[in-house]
């Protein structure tokens, strides 16, 4: 009982403290807001294809020239358009001022293509195309020698209007800006528990309130649980507010294993105070203990691709970095949950939570039994 009345009068304070409230909520959703839409274009995994523009001039008068044409105008469907320049106009130099995405030259020495170095896709496109035209007429040319009549049927073989599909591979399955930065804020404010927690019992030593809490019927092991309850509870509830106003507000995508994620989180929540308060026994004033835990979560956060995303970090220094961040593990954890529907993510992130919180923990414990105050 004595834990759980000091566990809400710990909830309270904290609760009564509105800079900080406004700190744990106000600065993830800012953030999320901001990152997530400026940076929505780093996110967008579909690339779409315009029209091509294709100059051609044609010197032929056998029938190169007649399929050309019907192939011309089959291919416009797809948004492929052939123009036809007299022999005034200089076709590689509209090329090169870049007003047309390729230049094609058709003689009786067979077809040349010209293409314009600022188009990637389209010259990819436009040589396919045409060495697929160009296959299929020298087989006519061969039937044609052979029975003439079958030539219209091979020309026609294979004829199509979807030359260009534009395919996205799992789009549906790939966060946006706004839902990766949902994540990657939510986990970072937790991480950012430990500020509040590396104060969690020194605070009551410079309010001065630790003398009468010892000298109270309480021990100060209820002491001690009751105030890691109460930081526990008031860091959930903070997380638990912005998930769902994330999720209501601007529409993020928190998968359909809430149960899980909160168990990730919650565990996340237990080593941010167990980490800051195993610190502020290990430094020796509350200044230190303050500038430790700050760096250790900007570093964190950092690297464990809370601003940014962090992606092919080789085998080298930034890849055992970047894995010991615990943003790094939360962050795919939720991520797979979400997106690949893999729950077997959540124990690996959960267990390492347990555990590095247990190391701060024992040390807390221990520097707490060996003070004869708090």
């Amino acid at each position: 009982m004595n834990i759980l009345s000091i566990a809400i009068n710990e909830i309270k304070r904290d609760f009564r403290d509105v800079r900080t409230l406004i700190f744990m909520l106000a600065f993830p959703i800012v953030l999320m807001l901001v990152l997530g839409t400026a940076l929505s274009n780093a996110f967008n995994t579909k690339t779409s294809i315009p029209d091509i523009q294709v100059l051609y001039k044609d010197t032929t008068t056998d029938a190169l020239s007649q399929y050309f044409e019907a192939f011309a105008k089959e291919v416009s469907k797809s948004g492929i358009h052939f123009k036809k320049i007299s022999n005034h106009t200089d076709g590689k130099e509209e090329v090169k001022q870049n007003h047309y995405d390729g230049y094609v030259e058709i003689n009786n020495d067979g077809i040349k293509l010209y293409e314009s170095d600022r188009s990637g896709i389209e010259n990819n496109i436009m040589e396919g195309m045409l060495t697929s035209f160009v296959s299929k007429y020298n087989v006519a040319t061969e039937v044609a020698k052979v029975d003439p009549e079958q030539v219209s049927t091979v020309i026609a073989s294979g004829q199509h209007d979807d030359y260009i599909k534009e395919t996205s591979l799992h789009s549906a399955k790939q966060p946006s800006a706004m839902d990766y930065y949902a994540i990657t804020m939510t986990t970072m404010i937790v991480l950012y528990g430990a500020m509040g927690a590396s104060y969690l019992i020194r605070g009551e030593r410079i309010r001065g309130t630790a003398d009468r809490l010892v000298a109270s019927p309480i021990r100060k092991g209820e002491i001690f649980l009751g105030k890691i309850l109460g930081s526990t509870v008031r860091n959930s509830l903070c997380v638990l507010a912005v998930i769902l106003f994330s999720k209501f507000v601007f529409k993020v995508n928190w998968g359909n294993h809430l149960g899980f994620m909160f168990l990730v989180l919650l565990t996340e929540v237990l080593l941010a105070i167990s980490f800051g308060l195993g610190i502020s026994y290990i430094a020796k004033t509350g200044e230190a203990s303050r500038t430790i835990v700050m760096v250790v979560v900007q570093f964190a956060s950092f690297f464990g691709g809370a601003y940014f995303k962090i992606e092919n970090t080789g085998e080298g220094i930034l890849h055992i970095i970047t894995k010991l961040s615990p943003l790094t593990w939360e962050n795919a954890a939720i991520t797979k949950m979400i997106y690949a529907n893999d729950v077997s993510a959540v124990m690996p992130a959960v267990l390492v939570n347990i555990g590095v919180a247990g190391i701060f923990l024992l040390i807390a414990i221990i520097s707490f039994q060996r003070r004869e105050g708090l």
